[in-house]
């Protein structure tokens, strides 16, 4: 017996012809004739997917595409590209977070939206799925959906129910055990043995159904019964913090809906300023009437409730995306969501005005990161290693982790490690006056250099668990000067009882 709980319900989305139709959207004169995506399967080529008219004709995803050629001569034939689909099916699901933040993309073809809550008046679920369904068509797709108590329930009947049914659960007996969507050779067994629908399997011992056609079989069962848990997993975590608008008619200009999220971003601080946090990551979207979405984000290097400081980020953002925002027919619905929070640190100005020249750097950094990408700005850390080349990291600047303290030389030394180092290594002839002794002379892009002092050797062993390959040799590193007063740092990569013939090496140039 199914133990739906009825606490829960989810809106399974189906569409069947998703791959035809995205490529129909996009291309600048659709074909006019039976479309089919072909791509390489064991060593052939074979169809990826077909649209409507193609299926009609009886071509099937699987079949070679020597065959289909063979039996509809007259096709359009397009390589298949699952990374656009894909692509295509994320703005499906972000335009339907309008309805409920938590939806799950069902790759290739399908989504999944737990609308629980969401709906609060009889007949809405109605209502709800009219309207996605009027937005998605406006786009050009063709929509197959049914709603039920777990995520998988919904999913098996907007993919395989036949005709309706007075209930869900009476619907879901009806389904047939490909619903399952088991190993063939499962699937094949299911059927020899008679059971045709979930109902005959459902009717059955879940241990016999076990021990028969394998675990396999009786766990999905128990899902798609409500017996187990099937969980949804959104492609966006719910934010802590959100605020929305949404609008009786579409704003269709820019600097109206820019005035929206400045009012969106200062409700965001006060909901803030009573949990006592700050923001870290701010993202807004905003929803058009004809479906699709577009969300921009932005994120800072520390905590922050400064509205002034997030909408001249955001508009930073916006001024350097190469696709600008379009609202088409209109926004009808906007939201700003923090999906980072983070308590604010208190501070103290000093006198010379140190943590001010700080602040000021992280909100350079802050608008350099989001007009460049949080990659685009990079700061150095130190890491924790001896090995000279992985002695700092690149990190993204707007997070990096708090930087250990760099090693510094005593009061008037030289320092320890020259400001240019080559990467990798560049190899130099050398010539010493003993096998495990100090340079005397060396050879470097076709030049000879006379040593005429040097210090050293800095003996750097490698970590011991690398030891066993060549980059696991011990190096004897020296700080030389020529004749010419120009500072090399060489090195001699590996000891003569670990290597019979080691190389040297020029790491870097001092100043």
């Amino acid at each position: 017996m199914s133990k739906f709980s009825g606490t829960r319900r989810y809106l399974a989305l189906f569409f069947p012809w998703l791959p035809a139709e995205r490529f129909t959207r996009s291309a600048p004169k659709p074909p006019d004739l039976p479309l089919v995506f072909a791509e390489k399967q064991r060593g052939a080529l074979r169809l990826a997917s077909v649209d409507a008219r193609a299926q009609a004709l009886g071509l099937r995803v699987g079949m070679p595409l020597a065959d289909a050629r063979a039996q509809v001569p007259d096709l359009a034939i397009v390589p298949h590209d699952p990374v656009l689909d894909l692509h295509w099916l994320d703005r499906l699901a972000q335009g339907c977070t309008r309805y409920t933040p938590l939806v799950a993309l069902d790759a290739p073809d399908g989504l999944i939206l737990d609308i629980t809550g969401c709906t609060h008046l009889p007949g809405s679920e109605a209502a709800l799925i009219d309207d996605i369904d009027r937005r998605l068509t406006r786009l050009g797709m063709t929509l197959r959906h049914a709603l039920g108590p777990t995520a998988d329930a919904a999913r098996a009947l907007a993919r395989y129910q036949t005709r309706p049914a007075p209930d869900e659960a009476t619907a879901i007996r009806r389904l047939p055990v490909a619903a399952l969507e088991l190993e063939a050779e499962a699937t094949t067994a299911l059927a020899r043995a008679g059971l045709k629908t979930i109902g005959d399997l459902a009717s059955r011992p879940m241990a016999n159904i076990a021990a028969r056609f394998g675990a396999d079989a009786a766990t999905a069962l128990r899902r798609l019964l409500g017996d187990a848990p099937s969980p949804l997993d959104p492609r966006v975590t719910p934010p802590p913090v959100a605020t929305e608008r949404r609008f009786a008619e579409p704003v269709a200009s820019m600097p109206h809906a820019t005035q929206i999220l400045t009012e969106l971003v200062d409700e965001a601080i006060a909901q803030l300023a009573e949990r006592g946090k700050g923001g870290r990551h701010f993202r807004a979207t905003f929803f058009r009437s004809d479906g699709l979405a577009r969300s921009i984000e932005i994120e800072t290097g520390q905590a922050t409730r400064d509205a002034g400081l997030v909408m001249r980020l955001f508009a930073e953002r916006m001024e350097a995306l190469r696709d600008p925002l379009d609202p088409g027919f209109g926004f009808d619905m906007m939201r700003l969501a923090v999906p980072r929070l983070e308590a604010l640190a208190a501070t103290q100005l000093k006198l010379e005005g140190g943590e001010v020249r700080a602040a000021a750097m992280t909100d350079l950094v802050d608008r350099l990161a989001t007009r460049l990408g949080r990659s685009g700005v990079r700061k150095f850390v130190a890491a924790d290693t001896h090995i000279p080349e992985q002695a700092q990291l690149a990190l993204p600047a707007i997070d990096a982790p708090p930087a250990l303290p760099w090693p510094a030389p005593d009061p008037g030394e030289p320092p320890l490690r020259p400001f240019y180092l080559f990467d990798p290594p560049q190899v130099i002839e050398v010539i010493a006056e003993v096998p495990d002794g100090p340079p005397h002379r060396f050879r470097w892009r076709r030049a000879t250099h006379a040593i005429r002092r040097y210090e050293g050797p800095e003996r750097i062993a490698s970590e011991w668990w690398r030891r066993r390959d060549n980059a696991g040799l011990t190096r004897d590193y020296y700080r030389v000067e020529d004749d010419r007063g120009r500072r090399y740092w060489l090195f001699r990569h590996g000891l003569y009882d670990e290597k019979p013939d080691p190389r040297w090496y020029i790491h870097g140039l001092f100043a």
